[in-house]
């Protein structure tokens, strides 16, 4: 099948082998977390949806899971059924916040519909804090400071940060164990990562030497096009190992489990996008990024 159809070759160079990941077994106890960041400072590749479905795989999974909503679009805490702008205190306030006054991060954190998986909102008012904390002592730990109260109470923290490299993010960097980097299979999300593995190495020189790239995962992908096969290839000759068998495909289902606020997991439970961020689960638990 010639390249000017569009569609790409059966066999050859677009060809990854896939490990079938087995089911994690149940764990014994649970706590401390590992913190994981999902980072792109480009927007529209997935990451809020790989946050939220991951979230909700690997609670699936027996993991007791925070997913922490560090976007001010509020878009993770929508995800998940959560009107964030209602709220009378969220995430900002505990980054703001000081003194026996301040607000306890265990009261802050709302359950989800979703066995195992607790929410730390996010809404319009955390776009205020990039600006706030510059006068802060210890700005880039203010998020770090708000999990150690809670670090013992979950297995997993994922922190889904806003699409941008700004203070916000190089808080989650600081608060964190590991990165997780969607990365969609467009040429021009590609070209981002650079910049990113760029400031997480000068988080780790400066901030944060305990953190890690855990791994690039490969979102919004088209098996249809040469071009998503093609990207997918030139990340994992740049990448190696670092990048996940397992890739997310593009399908509606996911904006359509967005519209009806719950993770794909549920909302369509035998959909090929679930199955895949079960499958992601169980290869980010394979290797060692979540216990």
């Amino acid at each position: 099948m010639s390249a000017s159809q569009g569609r790409p070759p059966s066999v050859g160079r677009y060809c990854w082998h896939v490990t079938d990941f087995p089911e994690p077994a149940p764990l014994d106890a649970h706590g401390p977390a590992r913190i994981v960041a999902l980072c792109n400072q480009k927007g529209g590749v997935g990451k809020t949806t790989t946050s939220v479905n991951l979230a909700a795989a690997l609670a699936e999974y027996g993991r007791t899971v925070l997913l922490v909503d560090f976007d001010p679009q509020g878009a993770a805490s929508a995800g998940l059924g959560v009107q964030s702008n209602d709220l009378e205190t969220t995430v900002y306030d505990l980054l703001m916040k000081s003194g026996p006054d301040a607000p306890k991060t265990k009261d802050v954190i709302l359950q989800t519909r979703v066995p195992g998986l607790d929410l730390l909102p996010a809404n319009i008012d955390l776009s205020a804090a990039e600006v706030q904390l510059v006068n802060e002592v210890a700005r880039e730990s203010a998020l770090a400071r708000a999990l150690r109260q809670v670090e013992d109470d979950y297995d997993v923290i994922l922190v889904d940060c806003q699409p941008s490299l700004g203070l916000l993010t190089v808080n989650g960097l600081v608060a964190a164990h590991g990165v997780l980097i969607p990365l969609a299979a467009e040429f021009f999300a590609m070209r981002g990562v650079a910049l990113l593995v760029d400031t997480i190495t000068k988080v780790q020189d400066r901030l944060n030497p305990r953190l890690t790239i855990d791994a690039i995962i490969p979102t919004m992908f088209d098996g249809r096009t040469l071009h998503s096969h093609e990207v997918v290839d030139r990340v994992r000759e740049g990448f190696g190992d670092r990048v996940t068998e397992t890739m997310i495909h593009r399908t509606v289902k996911f904006p359509d489990a967005t519209v009806a606020a719950e993770p794909i997991t549920s909302y369509a439970p035998t959909h090929a996008g679930a199955k895949a961020y079960r499958e992601l689960a169980r290869e980010l638990i394979a290797r060692g990024v979540f216990a």
